[in-house]
């Protein structure tokens, strides 16, 4: 191919290509989409956000905020889920994996539906047996104050770093294609992106977030399947053409049986069982959705049918994800090794038309909104339930909205200092260092809820934040130097079980002869 014919898209001064890595990139002499048209797109969609808002919180009170009434519809929390499932990562990450790990992250998906399982039939039962507002009450009941108090932090740390993390790659976008042409800084685009989140959420909290997750779920998806249209319609495609070319292309296979590998099918089938099990049944962000469905029954029959939805949406993103290369390869783009962050948005910013770009823009924001009202609804609810006591009679309704509404400020701010912090550090690779810590941090609350739920086992309650300390650290540890301790051998997201395990083991280690009554 002569040169003349290669577009390459290293180009050190477009914005987007600046925002993750040095050798992120840009095509060459394209049109950027005005600032004012992506800024006018965003607040329609806010809007639109904000009439949702007004019409679900009417009447609300502490109830609603919580739980929701217990009176959502089991169909619109599993359709709403899809889009807090899915954040702005998994938006732009997912499809520019496929260059380097095929299809493989979908053997992670297929262990999910196993994990959602286990939270419809085992978790769910005995979060509604108990009637319970936070999920770690569980734990408070079974082994003690300490232990609940221990799961409750935990959540509350994997939750803040994950949530302004998932919010500061978003943000970060919307700064360098709107923003920073007209001179705000930084952390006033985060300001402003925190206040829009607290307006919609502040009185109506999960009775709204349940409504505006399927709004945000509408146009994620619209977003998807109207990229995929767009770059089949360019390649000229049609519907059996995109599905024999993606076949036969070298990005469809699936299962990787190298034993050393990360992406290992046992490896990541069963880290992805657990992940679902700890990052959704185990979460109170994802759980309060769910035990606000009128009964067991429905709950149960939300989260299956949202498991077997998404794993449909994630094997389109991987269908995007090899349309994408296809497409460059096709157009004889040139691009550097590093994409995973980049080619979607370029592809789509850039080489489309500006309605695929309007289209990217509304799907990176409606997959952002859900990570972060849920986040910031599901922190406040377990700092006045965990912390403050609100089930403990302390206070009467006046007190607790008042207290609930200043809590929920307070964890605006901190997403805001976080998100800024993040900001501030300016390394791709240090920042994703500490998305994946955060990960460590649902290893414990496995290991807790095994052991509460797997044996009739009292433990020395007062050591267990101890272990509740020790597990990731051990487990990182065993983790950077799995290489040479053992053969070659590289951990994926079976970490997370092993991290579990660890701390199920240490639980096992401070039990007391005395057996407890099972809930």
């Amino acid at each position: 191919m002569m040169l003349s014919n290669i577009r390459c898209l290293k180009i050190p001064s477009c914005l987007l290509c600046q925002s993750f890595s040095n050798s992120y990139s840009c095509i060459l002499n394209h049109k950027q989409l005005s600032p004012v048209l992506i800024l006018s797109v965003v607040l329609v969609y806010t809007i639109l956000l904000f009439a949702i808002t007004f019409y679900t919180s009417r009447n609300a009170d502490n109830q609603s905020y919580f739980v929701g009434n217990r009176s959502s519809r089991w169909y619109v929390v599993a359709y709403g889920m899809i889009g807090a499932s899915l954040s702005g990562v998994t938006f732009m990450s997912v499809p520019g994996d496929v260059g380097t790990g095929n299809f493989s992250y979908f053997q992670m998906v297929l262990g999910y539906l196993l994990g959602y399982a286990v939270i419809a039939f085992v978790l769910l039962p005995v979060y509604y047996r108990m009637n319970l507002t936070s999920i770690y009450t569980y734990l408070k009941s079974r082994l003690g104050e300490k232990t609940y108090k221990t799961g409750a932090f935990f959540f509350i740390l994997s939750r803040v770093v994950g949530a302004s993390f998932r919010m500061y790659i978003v943000v970060y976008v919307l700064q360098l294609f709107i923003f920073q042409a007209w001179g705000v800084p930084f952390w006033v685009t985060v300001l402003v992106f925190v206040l829009l989140i607290l307006s919609y959420t502040f009185k109506g909290g999960v009775k709204t977030i349940v409504w505006t997750d399927s709004l945000q779920t509408t146009f994620m998806l619209l977003s998807l399947f109207i990229s995929v249209y767009l770059i089949a319609k360019d390649l000229d495609f049609s519907f059996g053409d995109v599905l024999s070319s993606i076949k036969s292309s070298p990005y469809s296979d699936i299962f990787v049986w190298d034993w050393k590998s990360k992406v290992f099918f046992p490896k990541h089938f069963f880290g992805g069982m657990f992940i679902a099990i700890a990052m959704t049944g185990l979460d109170q962000e994802m759980m309060q959705k769910n035990i606000s469905c009128r009964n067991v029954g429905e709950s149960q029959k939300n989260m299956m049918t949202f498991s077997i939805i998404l794993v449909f949406v994630n094997f389109i993103f991987l269908c995007l994800g090899a349309l994408l290369y296809i497409f460059i390869q096709n157009q004889g783009i040139v691009i550097p090794e590093r994409t995973t962050d980049d080619l979607f948005p370029t592809i789509a910013m850039h080489y489309l038309g500006n309605f695929s770009a309007i289209c990217f823009i509304i799907g990176l924001i409606s997959a952002a909104y859900p990570s972060a009202d849920g986040a910031l609804t599901a922190l406040t609810a377990s700092v006045c339930i965990d912390f403050l006591g609100f089930e403990e009679g302390k206070y009467n309704e006046v007190q607790k909205t008042r207290i609930r509404k200043s809590v929920h400020i307070i964890f605006g701010a901190v997403l805001l200092g976080v998100i800024v912090l993040f900001h501030a550090i300016n390394d791709q690779a240090v920042i994703r260092q500490i998305f994946r810590a955060a990960n460590y941090t649902y290893g414990p609350l496995l290991g807790l809820f095994a052991f509460g739920i797997l044996t009739k086992r009292n433990v020395i309650d007062k050591a267990v934040p101890l272990i509740g300390i020790l597990s990731p650290v051990i487990c990182y540890i065993v983790d950077v130097n799995s290489v040479q301790w053992f053969g070659g051998y590289k951990f994926g997201n079976e970490l997370i079980i092993l991290n579990g395990g660890i701390t199920f083991l240490g639980l096992l280690l401070l039990t007391k002869n005395k057996t407890a009554t099972q809930l």
